[in-house]
């Protein structure tokens, strides 16, 4: 036997002890002479012995502290190792004979904040790996002086776990033979002022259920059935689709539900109301159920509150299969202070921008992005396509995206650092916007990425394209949002002198491609609900809902409600408890429910209340001035020429016989009456349809005498027979 190298005690010291970088360099085994060394970690050890595969045994010897190695000759072989203990033998894999299951591919693509589907070599990954199953593990930790991994497969203890560094991004990897999915985990990190810290996997696709933070090893085993659907959404355009969404938080729609068992319930209410898509607020992983998701820990995980990652794919397979599109909620513009999650990840900033003056959200207490890092912002490009390919999700709602996009939002005068020209607009932020969006839309067609933005920035949904635009596909109005619901709010009596705030959005309609939201954020922290905002007694307040939302749908641009609107939830939404749906005991709310559902079923098979939502050709008016009767009357367009006119009556008695202009004389079909007695109205109307004469009124070349009843809304259209 040759003499071996001899190891510095520093070395050993290091190996022993988990704090070395590259531990793989010295563990393992290595060529010496004419023949390898074999060095393995077994403290406690009697015994250990490297047996080749052709069966030879090679008797390791004790170095020091645990540390054993031994010699042999020949060619280099596979091995196991078998240690002997008082009264027991275990043989296992050695990890530090493998070569690293992270590639040079990948590793460049990183380094050049390029890699598209990172998930695939980052985070735990079960699989086979020179011919042993095991898993993966590769962790981003570029100030990280020594990374180990621990977890209920090594009682916790990560000492014999030890990562190597491969190279100066800062990408350590490990692979653990024999370990299987279901396995608990979190890396160990020594930190430049050499203080070891623990931190869940930024990449992990699966976690502990909340208030437990370990990150846990998964494969997914999941067949997908939806094949038909992701063809048909390819060859669509959703942007310019029939877009009617029920917004929903999946914890308190029917509490105890989880992914899999939600399927058949959900399904079946959203295909009874005709909804066409649904919208889950955030499903990534987050420790705080009061959060309502928007402060993410785990941005390629699902909440484990409601199952498996594979359950969740189940739900959405059926969803799929049952023509209903799902959006999430996708929240990149901050994280939680968590000290087990992202922040300070490695011991320094590093998913958060180092300066507080932009690395910090005061009005959420959390961490804001380094927008101007390549690897971070690959980490978040990726993860929104992580959501859309592995889950087949139909689009993604960008939440908060005016923090991002302004380094003085919601920060006082010397609270904030202006950018390289001495502006406001945070360069790095909107570039990155721009990334996400060209991306997601390149490599998944069909989808549609929608911005929850609060102001007038230009361009948010216009083409990147020479930096002229953000990218989105639509934008949330919530300007609409704010304006008509001041209005439907006020009473009656004196909503004439607030007429601008029903008819001030269609100045601006086509600005940008909008979609028009209803959500959560209007339903709680005191705002009451939809129904509760309405003055009068319970027959208006019920009205005032009907007609709003027939004006709603009529509308340019796509809708979005918050579940238990539909229906006239009586309290305000708490994510503590389930909805109030005893109501529905109560013939009047069965009643809004029936003009929900006859909402979307007429505006699914009409386009001309979706085909040309993003074009002014899509619309015209019949009346924008009758302030003093709080009347609003206008087209909307189909491109072959269908028609649907709607008029709405927003004062508190029914006005008639009204003359109103039509685009053309002939019998005119109620296809809605949000005041019929099936919706819980008084059945003011016009007996199912007008007749429309050759008489120009307004501007119309036709028009027609009709009853408007009380707080309600008419959608009429041209009988063709």
């Amino acid at each position: 036997m040759p003499t071996l190298p001899e190891l510095h005690p520093g070395t050993i010291d290091s190996l022993v002890h988990g704090y070395h970088p590259r531990p793989h360099d010295w563990l393992g085994q290595h060529p010496v002479d004419d023949g390898f060394v074999v060095r393995a970690l077994r403290p406690l050890a009697k015994g250990v012995t490297a047996v080749l595969t052709d069966g030879e045994r090679v008797d390791l010897q004790h170095v020091d502290q645990g540390l054993w190695q031994g010699f042999y000759t020949g060619e280099g072989r596979p091995y196991v190792l078998e240690t002997a203990y008082d009264g027991a033998i275990w043989t296992a894999e050695d990890p530090y004979r493998f070569v690293p299951s992270f590639g040079d591919i990948d590793r460049y693509l990183w380094g050049e904040g390029r890699h598209e589907q990172p998930w695939h070599v980052f985070g735990s990954h079960y699989r086979p790996h020179e011919g042993v199953d095991g898993t993966s593990f590769a962790v981003w930790a570029p100030h990280a002086q020594a990374v180990r991994v621990k977890g209920d497969f090594n009682g916790w203890n990560g000492t014999g776990y030890s990562m190597r560094r491969l190279d100066d991004t800062g990408v350590w990897e490990l692979f653990v033979p024999g370990l299987a999915p279901g396995t608990s985990y979190k890396y160990e990190i020594l930190t430049p002022a050499g203080a070891w810290v623990e931190r869940a996997d930024p990449f992990a696709n699966w976690a502990e259920v909340p208030p437990a933070t370990a990150s846990k090893v998964t494969h997914s085993q999941f067949t997908w059935s939806d094949s038909e659907w992701l063809e048909k959404r390819a060859a669509s355009d959703p942007h310019n689709g029939a877009m009617s969404v029920y917004e929903m938080h999946l914890g308190s729609w029917r509490p105890g539900l989880g992914y899999r068992e939600l399927a058949d319930e959900l399904i079946d209410y959203l295909t009874d109301l005709n909804f066409t898509h649904v919208e889950f607020m955030p499903l990534a992983e987050h420790p705080f159920g009061g959060s309502w998701g928007y402060q993410v820990t785990g941005y390629f995980a699902p909440t484990s509150r409601f199952g498996h990652p594979d359950d969740l794919r189940y739900l959405i397979d059926r969803l799929h299969n049952a023509g209903i599109g799902v959006i999430m909620d996708w929240v990149p513009a901050h994280f939680p202070k968590d000290e087990w999650a992202l922040a300070n990840f490695d011991g320094e900033p590093l998913f958060e921008h180092s300066d507080p003056r932009r690395g910090e959200q005061k009005d959420w207490g959390t961490l804001v992005f380094n927008f101007g890092q390549s690897q971070v912002r690959n980490f978040l490009v990726a993860s929104g396509l992580y959501w859309l390919e592995e889950f087949h999700i139909d689009g993604l709602r960008v939440d908060a995206v005016a923090s991002m996009l302004y380094l003085d939002y919601s920060r006082e005068e010397g609270e904030w650092l202006p950018n390289k020209d001495g502006g406001r607009e945070n360069l790095e932020a909107i570039s990155f916007l721009q990334e996400a969006n060209a991306t997601a839309y390149k490599r998944n067609p069909g989808i549609v990425m929608i911005a929850e933005e609060s102001t007038s920035w230009p361009g948010v949904t216009k083409p990147t394209a020479g930096g002229a635009g953000l990218g989105y596909g639509l934008k949330w109005n919530m300007g609409w949002m704010h304006d008509t619901l001041d209005y439907i709010a006020t009473d009656p009596m004196y909503r004439s002198h607030h007429h601008n705030e029903i008819t001030f959005s269609f100045v601006y309609a086509w600005s940008e491609n909008f979609l028009l939201p209803i959500s959560h954020d209007e339903v709680v922290h005191g705002k009451g609900s939809l129904l509760h905002k309405m003055p009068g007694d319970q027959w208006q307040k019920l009205a005032n809902v009907r007609a709003y939302l027939s004006f709603m749908w009529a509308h340019p641009g796509k809708q979005l409600l918050f579940m238990g609107q539909e229906f006239g939830q009586p309290s305000e939404w708490s994510e503590e408890r389930g909805l109030d749906w005893w109501i529905l005991d109560q013939p009047v709310h069965q009643g809004l429910l029936a003009l929900v559902r006859r909402l979307n079923a007429v505006y699914r098979t009409e386009p001309a209340l979706w085909e040309q939502d993003n074009s002014p050709e899509g619309f015209g008016w019949l009346d924008a001035s009758d302030a003093a009767n709080n009347v609003v009357g206008f087209t909307r367009w189909s491109r072959n020429g269908e028609c649907i006119a709607s008029l709405f009556n927003f004062s508190g008695r029914p006005i008639g016989p009204y003359r109103v202009g039509l685009p053309s004389a002939g019998v005119w079909e109620e296809v809605l009456n949000t005041d019929a007695v099936e919706y819980g109205g008084s059945g003011v109307g016009n007996f199912g349809a007008v007749t429309a004469t050759d008489e120009p009124w307004s501007g119309q070349p036709a028009s027609a005498e009709v009853t408007l009843p009380p707080l309600g809304g008419l959608w009429l259209k041209l009988r063709r027979d």
